[in-house]
């Protein structure tokens, strides 16, 4: 019967998904619904679900999420990241860059990359990120005379690196959600998300000098005037010492994650006033987005926990657990299917219904298995990456798309596809080589 119960609540979940209804309304209505239905049965004898004979829990939850002291690096980051943008820093280093690789096969487009990976390690804000990268360098590389698909592919791929590389609010979901400290995780997807951007890079460079006609050469009369190594410097110093600190402190356990992202949070406001960028009209647009993210995060979050105690209250990890163990498969044959699943189910679910549902049903398994959490949660989150850029929810594909709105759909896709399998690629690399993740963990 359990079997049956669970069956229901997933196939329910996905057809009410798909008819268009807000994600967190729909996890937390099909929750209470199934609740409800679990109440009438052991009223009438019928099933007995004793975790389920109130429907309280929904209020519970709601105050255990508000309450819940580690997600409030969530906040404070999403802060940075918005203000950083305010600060114009990506425009300044795009302009630094592009004077810098001009010269270097496929220049403009590694340049977008380095960017990406700064604006990644202040922001950990996908949307911020992709919107941000599509009006500073689209227009950029469509003057240069590169492929429209390529560019929108570079920038799309760009953007998403905010992901995983920290501070990732994904990570500090994950680490809520899976009981894994927030620092370990900053510090096993460092080495990943560096490695994945050294691919972008690679791929970039060697496919300038097959094709040098989709990624050319920046002339002499384009390069910006007065833009010397030092403007360069100062440029890349403020982005960077402000990463530094907020991870060094983190690594070297001198904060929590939460106190540095407060000290985060005060260093991009300080960038931005700095900059002469902070108006009062500034800052109460970037409070208005912030609060808006984190309201849609929290929402979502209220959702998915009333999801997931019904869920258990029918015994859905039990159910989970058997069908796992009972796959004729030894352990990694196991990581290697649940990896797979987590990737044909980024094709239709966003991250965060992945994370606060299906990594919680699958991590007790492979911890008992003997893997490493923080390994597991690394190679989901690097799996989540490729959810960003594939049809037909991919969210990084929709925001090139509204932001350049004279590319067509067909050339953004053809332009993300190598790219996904870049991120493939980085995913079997990580998953021979766990060594990558768990070598500075404490």
């Amino acid at each position: 019967m359990s079997i049956l119960f669970v069956f229901l609540l997933f196939s329910v979940f996905m057809v009410v998904l798909f008819s268009g209804y807000p994600v967190a309304f729909v996890l937390g209505g099909v929750g209470v619904l199934f609740a409800i239905v679990g109440q009438i049965c052991t009223n009438f004898g019928y099933y007995d679900v004793a975790e389920l004979r109130t429907i309280g829990f929904v209020a519970n939850r709601v105050f255990a999420t508000l309450a819940n002291y580690s997600l409030i690096p969530m906040s404070m980051f999403i802060f940075m990241g918005f203000m950083l943008e305010r600060s114009g820093v990506a425009e300044r280093l795009i302009i630094a860059m592009r004077n810098l690789l001009g010269k270097t096969p496929g220049g403009l487009a590694i340049a977008v990359v380095l960017i990406g990976v700064i604006l990644a390690a202040s922001t950990g804000i996908i949307g911020a990120s992709v919107i941000l990268l599509s009006a500073i360098a689209l227009p950029t590389m469509s003057k240069a005379g590169y492929s429209p698909s390529l560019s929108a592919g570079t920038v799309g791929a760009t953007g998403c690196l905010g992901i995983l590389v920290p501070p990732s609010i994904m990570l500090v979901v994950m680490g809520d959600q899976l009981r894994i400290p927030v620092g370990d995780l900053f510090v096993g997807a460092i080495i990943p998300g560096l490695l994945l951007a050294t691919c972008f890079v690679l791929f970039l460079f060697l496919y300038a000098l097959y094709k040098p006609e989709l990624m050319p050469k920046l002339a002499d009369d384009e390069r910006v005037p007065g833009i010397h190594y030092a403007e360069i410097i100062k440029a890349l110093i403020a982005p960077l010492l402000l990463v530094g600190v907020v991870l060094g402190i983190i690594v070297a356990g001198i904060a929590s994650p939460t106190e540095a992202s407060g000290i985060g949070a005060a260093g991009a406001t300080l960038l931005a006033w700095f900059a002469k960028q902070l108006t009062w009209k500034d800052v109460q647009e970037v409070c208005y987005r912030t609060g808006r993210s984190v309201a849609t995060l929290y929402a979502l979050m209220f959702g998915a926990a009333c999801f997931s105690v019904v869920l258990r209250g029918y015994g859905g990890d039990d159910v989970i657990a058997e069908a796992l163990h009972s796959i004729p498969l030894p352990p990694h044959g196991v990581l290697l299917l649940v990896i797979f699943i987590v990737f044909l189910l980024g094709f239709f679910l966003d991250w965060m219904e992945i994370v606060l549902i299906i990594a919680p049903l699958v991590m007790p398994v492979l911890v008992d298995f003997g893997f490493s959490p923080v390994w597991v949660a690394i190679l989901i989150a690097l799996c989540l990456q490729t959810s960003f850029l594939t049809p037909p929810v991919g969210m990084a594909l929709f925001y090139i798309r509204n932001a350049a709105g004279h590319l067509a759909m067909k050339e953004i896709y053809q332009g993300a596809i190598p790219f996904v399998l870049l991120q493939l690629l980085t995913l079997v690399i990580v998953l021979m080589c766990p060594i990558l993740v768990t070598e500075f963990i404490h």
